[in-house]
């Protein structure tokens, strides 16, 4: 088999199959084929596509190229959840222990950001002493034990991945679905998890900014998790505006910790509501939504989510005491009020620009190598719907360096728009795949 062949093939419209995909994944993770190969095939894919079955074959052919995490020691249905990421969404946080405290078990593995925030490691890092760097028997003993762990990826995790994403990175050709799915799916596969729910954002603040775009890729990967036997489904949430409140690292564990005390925004409430609710109904707790709803919320009102959330944080070397008192939560001294300049309604918040914001701060990540400051970020008082008037509060933004602040005061400038008439609101549920 060449990988002229392959090529060619898929450059004159030609389907591979399951052999072709094993060769070229192969091959490429071992340092044999070029890259200038492995362009050309991607360069030929983004243009004539990949159908389902490719698809699947690709995404399994990229989770066996490295370690493949074995959980079948843990008895029943372990789950896990997937976000393509937006603005001021630390839903794991909150979406775990709910889920845990009513019998889910799941067996999640994370990374940390690169963008205008953190990832779920870098927030769950607010807790001092808290730690992802625990072995396979760690991991899944605690998960076996507790119901939950959370483990940073490993190196050796689906590198067919990393090395293919470096490549399209460069080459112009990230923006494929069947690309971006099996770069998503082969992670979520590789880590063991027997049902999987995906959070697909969609609006100025995701990577998918049409709900054509966000449908066709709910459904290239749900078809995945279809084709490689595993419980999936999806739901599409608006990310046209900041999820919740708080966005930064800190703050948004705060308002994380609130809402497992039933303090929540009604928008972030509702999203781990629905999410929890399929998890539930897929790890066979639950057989329908509308009872997997109330149990959610049992879990909040008798106080066992919170307290799941303490044994998890200790489990992993954190400090639970956090967690029953998060004014311990490092949030920066350095506040400044920005409030509104006319009368009238929310009517658009530009999502993506208020991440901006946090990263300007030094909430987020310009490089791996960067560091975070966990204790910055701002708290948004007011959001698209709700009524202003002169001189109210819209944001508080936290600083810990004065020209950080500046500059993040400077972005902030324009990102709200404020109308006479009251917007049509928008349910942060979108759509769903079952």
């Amino acid at each position: 088999m060449q990988m002229y062949d392959l090529i060619m093939k898929k450059r004159n419209g030609g389907v591979l199959n399951r052999d072709e995909i094993d060769f070229f994944i192969n091959g490429y993770t071992k340092g044999e084929i070029p890259d200038y190969q492995v362009s050309a095939l991607m360069m030929a894919i983004f243009f004539r596509g990949m159908n389902t079955e490719e698809t699947v074959d690709l995404t399994m052919a990229m989770a066996h190229s490295g370690e493949v995490l074995d959980l079948k020691d843990i008895s029943g249905i372990k789950c896990d959840k997937h976000s393509t990421g937006g603005v001021g969404d630390k839903t794991t946080l909150s979406l775990i222990p709910m889920v845990v405290s009513c019998g889910c078990k799941v067996a999640k593995m994370s990374g940390r950001g690169l963008g205008h925030t953190g990832g779920t490691i870098d927030k769950l890092e607010s807790f001092p002493g808290f730690s992802t760097s625990i072995s396979d028997k760690q991991f899944i003993d605690q998960v076996r034990n507790i119901g939950v762990s959370v483990m940073g990826q490993t190196v050796d995790l689906a590198p067919a991945d990393k090395k293919l994403y470096a490549l399209r990175d460069v080459t112009a050709t990230v923006d494929n679905m069947s690309l971006i799915a099996s770069s998503i799916m082969s992670k979520k596969l590789a880590s063991g998890a027997d049902a999987i729910v995906l959070d697909v954002k969609c609006g100025s603040g995701a990577f998918m900014k049409n709900l054509d775009d966000a449908k066709a890729l709910a459904k290239a990967m749900t078809d995945i998790g279809k084709g490689a036997g595993r419980r999936t489904k999806a739901v599409i949430s608006d990310m046209d505006q900041p999820l919740g409140r708080a966005v930064g690292n800190a703050i948004e564990v705060r308002e994380a910790i609130e809402t497992l005390k039933g303090n929540g925004p009604d928008d972030f409430t509702r999203l781990c509501m629905e999410l929890g609710s399929r998890m539930l109904i897929m790890s066979d707790v639950c057989d329908n939504l509308d009872d997997a709803k109330v149990m959610l919320e049992d879990s909040i009102k008798d106080g066992r989510a919170l307290d799941t959330l303490a044994r998890f944080v200790k489990a992993q070397g954190g400090d639970e005491s956090y967690v029953y008192d998060p004014s311990k939560l490092k949030v920066a001294d350095r506040v400044t009020e920005v409030k509104a300049k006319c009368d009238g309604y929310v009517s658009h918040i530009e999502c993506d620009e208020i991440g901006m914001v946090s990263l300007t701060l030094g909430g987020g990540r310009v490089t791996k190598e960067s560091e975070i400051d966990l204790s910055v970020g701002l708290i948004l008082e007011k959001k698209v719907g709700d009524r202003v008037k002169t001189g109210d509060v819209l944001a508080r933004i936290y600083a810990s360096d004065p020209e950080k602040e500046s500059a993040a005061l400077q972005r902030f400038e324009g990102t709200y728009e404020i109308s006479e008439s009251a917007p049509e609101q928008r349910d942060i549920i979108i759509d769903s795949i079952e």
